[in-house]
Protein backbone atom coordinates (compact mmCIF):
# COMPACT_ATOMS: atom_id res chain seq x y z
CA UNK A 1 0.00 0.00 0.00
CA UNK A 2 1.22 3.30 -1.01
CA UNK A 3 1.11 6.55 1.98
CA UNK A 4 -0.95 9.66 2.79
CA UNK A 5 0.02 13.01 3.06
CA UNK A 6 -1.18 15.57 5.40
CA UNK A 7 0.27 19.01 4.82
CA UNK A 8 -1.06 22.25 6.74
CA UNK A 9 -1.29 26.05 6.49
CA UNK A 10 1.05 26.73 9.49
CA UNK A 11 2.20 25.51 13.01
CA UNK A 12 -0.13 24.27 15.45
CA UNK A 13 -2.57 23.84 13.23
CA UNK A 14 -2.97 20.43 14.54
CA UNK A 15 -1.21 18.15 11.52
CA UNK A 16 0.73 16.15 14.01
CA UNK A 17 -2.57 15.50 16.11
CA UNK A 18 -4.62 14.17 13.15
CA UNK A 19 -1.56 11.87 11.98
CA UNK A 20 -1.15 10.07 15.49
CA UNK A 21 -5.03 10.47 15.38
CA UNK A 22 -5.52 8.56 12.12
CA UNK A 23 -2.46 6.28 12.81
CA UNK A 24 -4.61 4.87 16.12
CA UNK A 25 -7.52 4.76 14.32
CA UNK A 26 -6.05 2.34 11.74
CA UNK A 27 -4.31 0.25 14.04
CA UNK A 28 -7.54 0.12 15.10
CA UNK A 29 -9.14 -1.26 11.68
CA UNK A 30 -6.28 -3.84 12.21
CA UNK A 31 -3.88 -2.58 9.56
CA UNK A 32 -0.05 -2.09 9.85
CA UNK A 33 1.10 1.51 9.65
CA UNK A 34 3.62 3.95 10.13
CA UNK A 35 4.59 7.56 10.80
CA UNK A 36 7.12 9.88 8.11
CA UNK A 37 7.73 13.08 8.32
CA UNK A 38 10.10 14.51 5.59
CA UNK A 39 10.97 18.15 7.81
CA UNK A 40 10.81 18.88 10.76
CA UNK A 41 11.33 22.77 12.24
CA UNK A 42 11.01 21.43 16.28
CA UNK A 43 13.52 21.96 18.97
CA UNK A 44 11.65 19.35 20.60
CA UNK A 45 13.30 15.63 19.50
CA UNK A 46 13.15 12.18 21.10
CA UNK A 47 16.07 9.73 21.25
CA UNK A 48 15.42 6.16 19.86
CA UNK A 49 16.87 3.23 20.94
CA UNK A 50 19.66 2.99 17.86
CA UNK A 51 20.98 6.32 19.30
CA UNK A 52 19.70 8.90 17.20
CA UNK A 53 17.60 12.00 17.42
CA UNK A 54 13.66 12.26 15.82
CA UNK A 55 11.16 14.48 16.41
CA UNK A 56 8.67 14.27 19.76
CA UNK A 57 6.00 14.62 17.45
CA UNK A 58 6.71 11.51 15.30
CA UNK A 59 7.74 9.59 18.53
CA UNK A 60 4.40 10.29 19.64
CA UNK A 61 3.16 8.82 16.01
CA UNK A 62 4.74 5.77 16.67
CA UNK A 63 3.38 5.40 20.13
CA UNK A 64 0.29 5.52 18.58
CA UNK A 65 0.83 2.60 16.05
CA UNK A 66 2.02 0.65 18.77
CA UNK A 67 5.75 0.58 17.60
CA UNK A 68 9.21 1.78 18.83
CA UNK A 69 10.67 5.26 17.22
CA UNK A 70 13.23 4.87 15.00
CA UNK A 71 15.71 6.89 13.12
CA UNK A 72 13.86 6.01 9.75
CA UNK A 73 11.18 8.13 10.84
CA UNK A 74 13.20 11.16 11.54
CA UNK A 75 12.97 14.77 9.83
CA UNK A 76 15.58 16.38 7.52
CA UNK A 77 15.24 20.57 7.36
CA UNK A 78 13.74 21.95 4.18
CA UNK A 79 13.43 25.38 3.85
CA UNK A 80 9.84 26.32 3.21
CA UNK A 81 8.71 27.96 -0.05
CA UNK A 82 5.04 28.71 -2.09
CA UNK A 83 4.22 25.35 -3.58
CA UNK A 84 5.05 25.20 -7.07
CA UNK A 85 2.33 23.85 -9.93
CA UNK A 86 3.83 20.39 -10.01
CA UNK A 87 3.59 19.90 -6.36
CA UNK A 88 -0.03 21.57 -6.51
CA UNK A 89 -0.97 19.35 -8.96
CA UNK A 90 -0.34 16.18 -6.39
CA UNK A 91 -2.78 17.89 -3.61
CA UNK A 92 -5.77 15.84 -3.59
CA UNK A 93 -8.15 17.58 -0.66
CA UNK A 94 -8.30 19.26 2.64
CA UNK A 95 -9.33 18.67 6.38
CA UNK A 96 -11.10 21.79 8.02
CA UNK A 97 -9.51 21.28 11.47
CA UNK A 98 -9.87 22.47 15.19
CA UNK A 99 -13.43 24.52 14.04
CA UNK A 100 -15.57 25.36 16.64
CA UNK A 101 -18.97 26.18 16.44
CA UNK A 102 -21.64 24.00 14.63
CA UNK A 103 -19.98 22.90 11.38
CA UNK A 104 -23.62 23.12 9.66
CA UNK A 105 -23.55 27.01 9.27
CA UNK A 106 -19.90 26.17 7.61
CA UNK A 107 -21.47 24.13 4.59
CA UNK A 108 -21.55 26.95 2.04
CA UNK A 109 -18.07 27.87 3.02
CA UNK A 110 -16.88 24.22 2.86
CA UNK A 111 -18.18 23.93 -0.34
CA UNK A 112 -16.80 27.35 -1.66
CA UNK A 113 -13.41 25.71 -0.70
CA UNK A 114 -13.99 23.53 -2.59
CA UNK A 115 -15.18 25.18 -5.69
CA UNK A 116 -12.59 27.38 -5.70
CA UNK A 117 -9.79 25.51 -4.74
CA UNK A 118 -10.95 22.44 -7.23
CA UNK A 119 -10.20 20.09 -3.83
CA UNK A 120 -12.16 17.64 -1.98
CA UNK A 121 -12.95 18.26 1.36
CA UNK A 122 -12.22 15.37 3.78
CA UNK A 123 -13.93 16.43 6.34
CA UNK A 124 -14.89 19.04 9.59
CA UNK A 125 -12.60 17.84 12.27
CA UNK A 126 -13.72 19.50 15.88
CA UNK A 127 -11.75 21.26 18.36
CA UNK A 128 -10.89 18.07 20.57
CA UNK A 129 -10.06 18.47 23.81
CA UNK A 130 -8.58 15.46 24.39
CA UNK A 131 -5.09 17.15 22.11
CA UNK A 132 -4.30 19.05 25.19
CA UNK A 133 -3.14 15.60 27.18
CA UNK A 134 -0.61 15.63 24.60
CA UNK A 135 2.64 16.26 24.49
CA UNK A 136 3.18 19.46 22.48
CA UNK A 137 5.60 20.11 19.62
CA UNK A 138 6.26 23.44 19.07
CA UNK A 139 6.98 26.16 21.30
CA UNK A 140 4.01 28.59 20.37
CA UNK A 141 1.89 26.75 23.05
CA UNK A 142 3.96 27.77 25.35
CA UNK A 143 2.67 31.53 26.45
CA UNK A 144 -1.07 29.76 25.99
CA UNK A 145 0.03 27.14 28.80
CA UNK A 146 0.77 30.16 31.51
CA UNK A 147 -2.50 29.27 33.27
CA UNK A 148 -3.00 29.53 37.08
CA UNK A 149 -6.15 26.97 37.69
CA UNK A 150 -6.09 26.70 40.94
CA UNK A 151 -4.38 23.96 42.55
CA UNK A 152 -2.22 24.00 46.15
CA UNK A 153 0.98 24.45 45.41
CA UNK A 154 2.81 26.66 41.94
CA UNK A 155 5.53 25.28 40.03
CA UNK A 156 7.27 28.14 38.17
CA UNK A 157 8.96 27.58 34.48
CA UNK A 158 10.21 30.54 32.73
CA UNK A 159 9.57 30.95 29.05
CA UNK A 160 13.64 31.19 27.59
CA UNK A 161 13.79 32.08 23.58
CA UNK A 162 15.76 28.50 23.10
CA UNK A 163 13.64 26.26 25.26
CA UNK A 164 14.00 22.77 24.12
CA UNK A 165 12.27 19.85 25.18
CA UNK A 166 9.89 21.38 27.51
CA UNK A 167 7.07 18.71 27.01
CA UNK A 168 9.37 16.99 30.03
CA UNK A 169 7.08 19.59 32.20
CA UNK A 170 3.78 17.90 30.47
CA UNK A 171 3.16 15.53 32.96
CA UNK A 172 2.68 17.76 36.02
CA UNK A 173 -0.36 19.31 34.51
CA UNK A 174 -2.08 15.52 35.16
CA UNK A 175 -1.86 16.36 38.55
CA UNK A 176 -5.02 18.26 40.56
CA UNK A 177 -2.62 19.15 43.73
CA UNK A 178 -0.34 21.58 41.76
CA UNK A 179 -0.47 24.77 39.09
CA UNK A 180 2.11 24.59 36.50
CA UNK A 181 3.14 28.15 35.58
CA UNK A 182 4.73 28.84 31.90
CA UNK A 183 6.39 32.34 32.59
CA UNK A 184 6.47 34.50 29.63
CA UNK A 185 9.39 37.26 29.54
CA UNK A 186 8.77 40.55 31.05
CA UNK A 187 7.01 39.15 34.06
CA UNK A 188 8.81 38.06 37.48
CA UNK A 189 8.74 34.73 38.63
CA UNK A 190 6.24 34.10 40.86
CA UNK A 191 7.40 34.39 44.86
CA UNK A 192 4.63 32.33 45.94
CA UNK A 193 6.56 29.28 44.01
CA UNK A 194 7.07 25.98 45.68
CA UNK A 195 8.99 24.81 42.94
CA UNK A 196 11.22 26.77 40.00
CA UNK A 197 12.40 24.27 37.32
CA UNK A 198 14.65 25.67 34.56
CA UNK A 199 13.97 23.44 31.29
CA UNK A 200 16.20 22.34 28.41
CA UNK A 201 17.75 24.90 25.75
CA UNK A 202 19.31 24.90 22.38
CA UNK A 203 22.07 27.25 23.10
CA UNK A 204 22.17 27.84 27.01
CA UNK A 205 24.62 30.12 27.43
CA UNK A 206 22.68 32.61 25.46
CA UNK A 207 19.27 32.02 27.50
CA UNK A 208 21.44 32.04 30.67
CA UNK A 209 22.27 35.84 29.08
CA UNK A 210 18.29 36.53 28.86
CA UNK A 211 17.30 34.95 32.00
CA UNK A 212 19.64 37.73 33.62
CA UNK A 213 17.74 40.14 31.42
CA UNK A 214 14.93 39.43 32.29
CA UNK A 215 16.01 39.56 35.75
CA UNK A 216 14.50 36.04 36.28
CA UNK A 217 18.01 34.81 38.18
CA UNK A 218 17.25 37.79 41.03
CA UNK A 219 13.93 35.87 41.54
CA UNK A 220 15.86 32.50 41.48
CA UNK A 221 18.05 33.72 44.08
CA UNK A 222 15.33 34.93 46.19
CA UNK A 223 13.92 31.64 46.09
CA UNK A 224 16.84 29.30 46.79
CA UNK A 225 17.40 31.74 50.25
CA UNK A 226 14.27 31.28 51.47
CA UNK A 227 14.75 27.54 50.67
CA UNK A 228 12.45 26.83 47.73
CA UNK A 229 13.09 23.48 45.72
CA UNK A 230 14.96 24.64 41.97
CA UNK A 231 15.03 22.20 39.94
CA UNK A 232 17.29 22.30 36.22
CA UNK A 233 16.76 20.13 33.34
CA UNK A 234 20.04 19.20 31.03
CA UNK A 235 20.91 23.03 29.90
CA UNK A 236 18.97 24.20 32.83
CA UNK A 237 21.20 22.10 34.89
CA UNK A 238 23.73 23.28 33.49
CA UNK A 239 23.04 26.92 33.99
CA UNK A 240 22.74 26.02 37.58
CA UNK A 241 26.42 25.64 38.02
CA UNK A 242 29.17 27.87 38.73
CA UNK A 243 30.38 28.26 35.07
CA UNK A 244 29.79 26.85 31.15
CA UNK A 245 32.72 26.87 29.42
CA UNK A 246 32.68 26.90 25.38
CA UNK A 247 36.33 26.91 24.55
CA UNK A 248 35.19 25.42 21.05
CA UNK A 249 32.70 28.20 20.16
CA UNK A 250 30.08 25.63 19.86
CA UNK A 251 27.16 28.16 20.70
CA UNK A 252 28.95 31.05 19.46
CA UNK A 253 32.02 33.22 20.21
CA UNK A 254 34.41 30.65 22.77
CA UNK A 255 33.88 31.65 26.12
CA UNK A 256 33.68 31.40 29.60
CA UNK A 257 30.44 31.83 31.42
CA UNK A 258 28.92 32.15 34.95
CA UNK A 259 25.71 29.99 35.97
CA UNK A 260 23.98 31.37 39.09
CA UNK A 261 26.27 29.44 41.39
CA UNK A 262 23.62 27.30 42.89
CA UNK A 263 25.34 24.07 42.37
CA UNK A 264 28.98 23.25 42.93
CA UNK A 265 29.83 22.00 39.12
CA UNK A 266 31.04 23.62 36.11
CA UNK A 267 30.40 22.59 32.91
CA UNK A 268 32.33 22.26 29.20
CA UNK A 269 30.97 22.11 26.22
CA UNK A 270 32.34 19.91 23.37
CA UNK A 271 30.95 18.66 20.12
CA UNK A 272 30.31 15.02 21.01
CA UNK A 273 26.49 14.95 21.76
CA UNK A 274 25.19 12.17 23.99
CA UNK A 275 21.98 10.56 22.44
CA UNK A 276 20.78 7.43 24.48
CA UNK A 277 18.14 5.94 26.23
CA UNK A 278 18.59 5.60 30.07
CA UNK A 279 17.41 4.03 33.02
CA UNK A 280 18.22 3.93 36.63
CA UNK A 281 16.85 5.40 40.07
CA UNK A 282 16.28 9.06 41.60
CA UNK A 283 14.58 9.92 44.80
CA UNK A 284 14.42 6.39 45.43
CA UNK A 285 12.06 5.69 42.57
CA UNK A 286 13.16 3.72 39.21
CA UNK A 287 12.64 6.22 36.08
CA UNK A 288 13.16 5.52 32.13
CA UNK A 289 14.07 8.66 30.05
CA UNK A 290 16.66 9.94 27.44
CA UNK A 291 19.59 11.93 27.27
CA UNK A 292 20.40 14.25 24.65
CA UNK A 293 23.27 16.65 25.02
CA UNK A 294 26.46 18.07 24.56
CA UNK A 295 29.04 18.82 27.34
CA UNK A 296 30.47 17.28 30.65
CA UNK A 297 29.34 18.39 34.03
CA UNK A 298 32.01 18.21 37.12
CA UNK A 299 32.75 19.28 40.77
CA UNK A 300 31.96 18.20 43.98
CA UNK A 301 28.17 18.30 44.17
CA UNK A 302 27.96 15.68 41.56
CA UNK A 303 29.11 13.87 44.47
CA UNK A 304 25.52 13.42 45.25
CA UNK A 305 24.65 12.20 42.03
CA UNK A 306 20.59 12.93 41.45
CA UNK A 307 20.02 9.91 39.71
CA UNK A 308 22.04 6.16 39.38
CA UNK A 309 21.51 4.57 35.89
CA UNK A 310 21.16 0.97 35.30
CA UNK A 311 24.85 0.38 33.61
CA UNK A 312 25.88 1.90 37.04
CA UNK A 313 26.69 5.82 35.99
CA UNK A 314 26.03 8.20 37.49
CA UNK A 315 23.94 11.56 36.53
CA UNK A 316 23.23 14.88 38.14
CA UNK A 317 23.98 16.31 40.84
CA UNK A 318 22.24 17.89 44.55
CA UNK A 319 23.21 20.20 46.96
CA UNK A 320 24.66 20.22 50.67
CA UNK A 321 20.70 21.14 51.65
CA UNK A 322 18.86 19.12 48.95
CA UNK A 323 16.82 22.35 47.27
CA UNK A 324 19.20 22.25 43.88
CA UNK A 325 19.72 19.42 42.07
CA UNK A 326 20.09 19.11 38.20
CA UNK A 327 20.09 16.19 35.73
CA UNK A 328 20.83 15.76 31.94
CA UNK A 329 18.15 13.12 31.84
CA UNK A 330 14.85 14.50 30.03
CA UNK A 331 11.44 12.24 30.28
CA UNK A 332 12.03 12.14 34.08
CA UNK A 333 8.97 12.79 35.38
CA UNK A 334 6.89 10.97 33.12
CA UNK A 335 7.45 8.16 35.34
CA UNK A 336 4.70 8.30 38.16
CA UNK A 337 6.95 7.56 41.20
CA UNK A 338 9.64 9.80 40.71
CA UNK A 339 6.92 12.41 40.01
CA UNK A 340 4.89 11.87 42.80
CA UNK A 341 8.90 12.10 44.79
CA UNK A 342 8.70 14.89 43.91
CA UNK A 343 5.79 16.67 44.47
CA UNK A 344 6.00 15.18 48.09
CA UNK A 345 8.87 17.47 48.58
CA UNK A 346 6.13 20.39 48.41
CA UNK A 347 3.78 18.31 50.38
CA UNK A 348 1.68 17.36 47.71
CA UNK A 349 -0.12 14.51 47.62
CA UNK A 350 -0.02 13.21 43.90
CA UNK A 351 -2.56 11.63 42.30
CA UNK A 352 -2.14 7.76 40.50
CA UNK A 353 -2.21 9.14 37.61
CA UNK A 354 0.19 6.81 34.84
CA UNK A 355 1.07 9.29 32.21
CA UNK A 356 1.52 7.10 29.34
CA UNK A 357 -1.90 5.78 29.66
CA UNK A 358 -3.22 8.90 29.90
CA UNK A 359 -1.68 9.66 26.28
CA UNK A 360 -3.33 6.76 24.98
CA UNK A 361 -6.43 7.33 26.05
CA UNK A 362 -6.01 10.72 25.01
CA UNK A 363 -5.06 8.96 21.12
CA UNK A 364 -8.26 6.85 21.45
CA UNK A 365 -10.49 9.30 22.05
CA UNK A 366 -8.82 11.45 18.92
CA UNK A 367 -9.06 8.64 16.44
CA UNK A 368 -12.77 7.85 17.29
CA UNK A 369 -13.07 11.76 16.63
CA UNK A 370 -11.63 11.22 13.68
CA UNK A 371 -13.69 8.20 12.73
CA UNK A 372 -16.69 10.43 13.37
CA UNK A 373 -15.65 13.64 11.19
CA UNK A 374 -13.40 12.66 8.50
CA UNK A 375 -13.99 10.19 5.51
CA UNK A 376 -10.93 8.13 5.91
CA UNK A 377 -12.09 5.30 3.76
CA UNK A 378 -11.42 7.80 1.41
CA UNK A 379 -8.17 8.85 2.59
CA UNK A 380 -7.48 5.42 2.30
CA UNK A 381 -8.66 5.01 -1.16
CA UNK A 382 -5.89 7.65 -1.89
CA UNK A 383 -3.12 5.24 -0.67
CA UNK A 384 -4.69 3.05 -3.13
CA UNK A 385 -4.29 5.36 -6.29
CA UNK A 386 -1.97 5.24 -8.95
CA UNK A 387 -0.87 8.66 -9.29
CA UNK A 388 1.98 10.44 -11.57
CA UNK A 389 4.78 10.83 -9.44
CA UNK A 390 6.10 14.18 -12.02
CA UNK A 391 5.84 16.11 -9.07
CA UNK A 392 8.66 15.15 -7.44
CA UNK A 393 11.02 15.20 -10.21
CA UNK A 394 12.78 18.18 -8.67
CA UNK A 395 13.69 16.56 -5.17
CA UNK A 396 17.25 15.13 -5.20
CA UNK A 397 17.63 11.90 -3.85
Amino acid sequence: MGAVMLQGTGSDVGKSVLVAGLCRALVKRGLRVLPFKPQNMSNNAAVTSDGGEIGRAQALQAIACGVAPHTDMNPVLLKPSIIDPADAAMIEGFIINKFRGDPALFADGYAQIESLSGWRGFGVVPWLNATARLPSEDAVVLERDSTRAGGSKLIACPILPRISNFDDLDPLKLEEGIELHMVPPGQPIPAESALIILPGSKATIADLATLRGEGWDIDILGHHRRGGLIMGLCGGYQMLGKSIADPDGLEGPACVANGLGLLDVETHLHAHKALRPVSGIAMGAPFQGYEMHMGQTSGPDTERPFARFSDGRRDGAVNAAGTVFGSYVHGLLADAGLRHALLSRMAVEAGGVDYGVSIKLALDEIAFALEEHLDIDALMALAKAERSTSGLAGFRT
